[in-house]
């Protein structure tokens, strides 16, 4: 257990030296928004990726998360801290209710992903209607800094927020990975009659799960609003946040702990450097996109993670054959 901490906490010290390093606004706003992501695909990897219940629809809690957060800010005047909190809990209760709903109705593989995108669409229409949620001008937070407020003059500080969030989502990953859960959410991943069959409670793992996922994007949806201060129905509950998260998981490796942080850091990496070149077509970064995730599917199944193990596995075998 602790072999396999030591190799997290050292990534996250790294990513936490950023700011002594360089003092690029443009630097740490693209590692915030990669941890963003990473956060939000850590909570899609615990369900689509070690659970094997794939989704279309983590917009659905991203969205919530963030909408219960400025709703109690912009409305009721709220601390942002409690608003940030109550909005992960109701990300976590949506996770519930939603896999409640398609769970007991027996949905598992494409009709779970199709419902988890209704649900989100769903959400994204109600958004853009209600008055609560500003509509379609969409809730706009007033700019008043301080701690109290979760309001900060300096990225730095928005990024080592960031990624103690993204830390937590790393223990815990780690944690269902060596625990009873993790092996029950697997074999569940794997079969879920003979999962039941060996007397595994497989609605009970599948509820945990989605709570679980429910509450990791829902973190990302509410941090997303503290950082950006503006949110509508379609950033909030729009596809791009349910392909960005499910992206991340599947390039980086989906069931393992760091193929989500890698997939983000991959994805956007590459984003970027396309944009910089290619700029001047509009959508190139999405095309970009696609061809990652045709090439994980044909050549590296298993993700970036996957393809390095394996080209270590090789290495070493051959090394061992030299010698």
């Amino acid at each position: 257990m602790t072999r396999g901490i030591l190799p997290l906490l050292a990534l996250v010290a790294l990513i936490a030296a950023l700011p002594l390093v360089t003092a690029s606004n443009t630097a740490i706003n693209f590692v915030v928004f990669v941890l963003i992501i990473a956060l939000g695909a850590q909570g899609w990897n615990v369900l689509g990726g070690v659970g094997g219940q794939f989704s279309f629809g983590h917009a659905a809690f991203f969205g919530t998360g963030a909408y219960v957060s400025a709703v109690l800010q912009a409305r009721f005047g709220v601390n942002a801290w409690l608003a940030f909190a109550a909005g992960v809990a109701m990300g976590a209760l949506v996770g519930w209710v939603i896999g409640f709903l398609s769970f007991r109705a027996g949905l598992r593989g494409s009709y779970f992903a199709l419902v988890t995108l209704a649900f989100a669409e769903v959400l994204r229409i109600l958004a853009n209607a209600l008055p609560i949620t500003g509509g379609g001008a969409g809730l706009l937070l007033k700019l008043d800094l301080g701690l109290g407020n979760f309001q900060f003059s300096s990225r730095a500080v928005f990024l080592w927020i960031a990624l103690a969030l993204v830390a937590a989502g790393l223990l815990l990953c780690r944690w269902i990975a060596d625990s009873r859960f993790g092996a029950q959410l697997v074999a569940v991943r794997e079969n879920e009659d003979a999962a039941r069959a060996l007397g595994v409670d497989v609605l009970k793992v599948k509820l945990k799960a989605i709570t679980l996922s429910g509450a990791l994007t829902a973190a990302a949806g509410a941090f997303y609003l503290q950082y950006f201060l503006y949110l509508d129905a379609n950033i909030a509950y729009g596809v791009w946040i349910s392909v960005e998260v499910l992206l991340a998981a599947m390039v980086g490796g989906r069931g393992t702990v760091l193929g989500p942080l890698v997939g983000a850091f991959a994805l956007h990496g590459l984003g970027d450097v396309t944009k910089q070149y290619a700029g001047g077509i509009p959508g190139i970064d999405l095309a970009v996109y696609g061809a990652v995730l045709i090439f994980v599917v044909a050549f590296a199944p298993s993700g970036l993670i996957g393809l390095v193990q394996r080209l270590f596995a090789r290495h070493s075998t051959a090394a061992q054959g030299g010698a």
